[in-house]
């Protein structure tokens, strides 16, 4: 399925957020945020694993928005090691509930890969303190959440979290403390490596189950 998509641009802490939305093809009855991995190493809202996870919300309805982070495309500033990148997300999560009323009216998705787990998890823990709207699936995908943690991080008990058996990136058994620490399970993806080389199929299924009964607001 081919994504319709629209440029869209943000206001940062330091200047422009540069993303995208992707478009259902009816009326949004929800939206994502899907977040993607190190800027610093190629890292971008292109990625195939962050629109694999795109592809699968729209399917289920929901309108997405893939920002790059800074210093990505046409994102301002520079590598801020997650703490920036999350006060940047928090102010897009404000502005884009503004700009779509509707989409926001629904559950919404927070979704991250590698350091996007990092942003994801640190962001939805900011949105809990600040008592905003916060997310009805939290999905963790690579989970590198301790790597570039600045802030204590609390996620709910239904956090999705898929990890590759094989991850050459973050090895698998940093996953599971991260999960151990939070009593957690994980959606481990057999001979998979942190990219999901030939598993992509499998993992938007792994992302479709887990979106299946939002729109009902089922757990």
């Amino acid at each position: 399925m081919l994504l319709r998509t629209q440029n869209a641009t943000f206001q940062g802490a330091v200047g422009a957020v540069d993303g995208v939305l992707d478009l259902p093809g009816g009326t949004p009855s929800g939206w994502a945020l899907v977040l993607h991995p190190h800027p610093l190493h190629g890292g971008a809202r292109d990625n195939k694993i962050v629109t694999t996870v795109a592809r699968a919300c729209v399917q289920h309805g929901l309108m997405v928005v893939r920002p790059d982070f800074r210093g990505v495309g046409a994102s301002a500033g520079a590598f801020d090691r997650a703490e920036g990148e999350t006060t940047d997300m928090r102010m897009l999560v404000e502005q884009f509930i503004k700009a779509h009323p509707q989409a926001a009216e629904g559950p919404w998705v927070l979704a991250g890969f590698s350091f996007g787990t990092a942003v994801a998890a640190q962001l939805y823990a900011e949105l809990a303190d600040r008592g905003m709207s916060l997310p009805s699936r939290l999905i963790l995908i690579g989970c590198a959440v301790e790597r570039f943690r600045f802030r204590p991080v609390a996620v709910p008990d239904d956090t999705l979290l898929v990890h590759g058996e094989h991850d050459e990136v973050v090895p698998l058994a940093e996953a599971m403390d991260f999960a151990r620490a939070r009593q957690l399970p994980v959606t481990v993806v057999p001979d998979a490596g942190h990219f999901f080389h030939g598993k992509l199929l499998i993992l938007r299924r792994i992302v479709e189950s887990s979106l299946d009964g939002l729109a009902e607001g089922r757990p």
